[in-house]
């Protein structure tokens, strides 16, 4: 199993991770909504302001304090290791 930080030490499965999108547009502010409705949503930012939502597989939106590009580098970091 390979694990991504996506800030202050929480983790999310590389293989389970569909998209990772920015947190500005209405779309994605939508989805966002529509999960915390359903109790999908996991809020890894610590309070701060989320920049990157992270769709899984199991429908379960992660929300990170950490730039897209940031998350997206990590991901093409670990997908090279494999």
């Amino acid at each position: 199993m390979k694990l991504i930080n996506v800030g202050y030490n929480n983790m999310v499965n590389f293989d389970r991770v569909v998209a990772v999108i920015s947190s500005d547009a209405a779309p994605s502010k939508r989805l966002v909504q529509d999960a915390r409705a359903a109790g999908r949503a996991i809020d890894c930012t610590c309070g701060r302001k989320t920049r990157c939502v992270i769709i899984t597989d199991s429908d379960h939106v992660i929300l990170s304090a950490m730039q897209t590009e940031t998350v997206a580098g990590r991901m093409n970091a670990t997908d090279e290791n494999a």
